[in-house]
């Protein structure tokens, strides 16, 4: 009997420990979405100073290409768009994986104090 807990035991706490992974990885990806968020933004608010007077060059690879001011403009405003709507995701991502890992802390709970009753031992004393 004990073993059959212990090894459905060791398979929760696997699960888990991947739950946790994953959510490391998500809140990594997430910082990063942050600094292109900050880093965006103060171009944008760069790009707000200038006129059309102002010569704008983007960088494509190894080369400064001149571009149109509006059209940076607009370029650096769809990508806030698109990094705001990636940390949405990543933020509804990370609230579903901490739900799953609440529930997984539950499960691993319950196992712990039915391999515990298995032993003979006192629940809640290991």
């Amino acid at each position: 009997m004990a073993d059959g807990v212990q090894k459905k035991l060791k398979a929760e706490l696997d699960k888990y420990t991947q739950i946790q992974k994953d959510i490391s990885k998500s809140m990594s990806a997430r910082q990063k979405l942050e600094t292109q968020l900050t880093e965006n933004s103060i171009v944008k608010e760069e790009l707000d100073l200038l006129d059309n007077s102002n010569t704008v060059y983007k960088l494509i690879g190894p080369v400064l290409v001149k571009q149109d001011l509006d059209e940076a403009k607009v370029t650096v405003t769809k990508r806030l768009e698109y990094i705001n709507g990636e940390i949405q995701r990543y933020d509804t991502l990370l609230n579903d994986m901490d739900k799953k890992g609440q529930h997984q802390r539950e499960v691993l709970s319950s196992l712990q104090q039915e391999y515990q009753r298995a032993q003979g031992l006192p629940v809640g004393k290991v």
